[in-house]
């Protein structure tokens, strides 16, 4: 049995995997939440403290977006079988200019709601230009709005220091991603037509081709 721990993107909750459902016979799915970071916590410690919720031994970890990164600084303490990421990066050097501007400015310190919106608003990419759809969206999936939450989460993906990522990292990314641009990265799994918010758009593709990805 393959167990298999599943981080959702930046103030996501576990519903953005509603979808995503693989062979029972095979797979145990474990969904992990946003905790509260501590004053002044790093992104190393932040991942630490995280992976104290990982019961097993050679889990698989999946994330979306931020929780990309978090998954991939999470691996650092644990017994790892497979990093995969879904609409995030693999280093800063990954990051578009626009972030890596606001890093060098310091922008994240003075817009940092406009910013989260910029990152995470799901609705923007993906379902349609109505208000009220976008509402639903954001009461569906979006849970964590604590101020301090948000500051720290924008603040440290920005400011993500890793250079040169794990080897063996499956990048999964869709070619229509407003929010990572594929032309910033090196050498991801391209889903044609997927934006950043495909993990729910495109759950098929997931179901079908996540086994063969974890076992090859």
């Amino acid at each position: 049995m393959t167990h298999l721990y599943l981080m959702p993107g930046m103030a996501a909750n576990p519903k953005i995997f509603d979808q995503i459902h693989l062979p029972e016979e095979k797979y145990t799915l474990h969904y992990l939440e946003w905790i509260l970071p501590k004053v002044n916590e790093s992104i190393e410690d932040y991942a630490l403290r995280m992976s104290k919720a990982i019961e097993h031994k050679n889990v698989v970890l999946l994330g979306v977006s931020f929780g990309g990164i978090i998954v991939q600084e999470m691996a650092r303490h644990l017994n790892v079988k497979k990093i995969i990421i879904v609409s995030s990066v693999k280093s800063k050097l990954e990051l578009p200019r626009r972030m890596k501007l606001s890093r060098k400015l310091k922008l994240y310190k003075l817009l940092p709601m406009r910013l989260v919106e910029d990152i995470e608003a799901l609705a923007k990419y993906a379902f349609g230009e109505s208000l009220k759809n976008r509402l639903a969206l954001y009461k569906k999936y979006l849970s964590m709005n604590d101020r301090r939450y948000m500051k720290w989460a924008v603040r440290e993906m920005v400011c993500w220091n890793q250079i040169i990522p794990k080897d063996d990292i499956i990048h999964i990314h869709g070619d229509h991603d407003k929010v990572f641009p594929i032309k910033y990265l090196n050498n991801p799994i391209i889903i044609t037509g997927g934006t950043h918010i495909m993990i729910i758009t495109k759950a098929k593709w997931f179901n079908k081709n996540l086994p063969k990805l974890i076992e090859n």
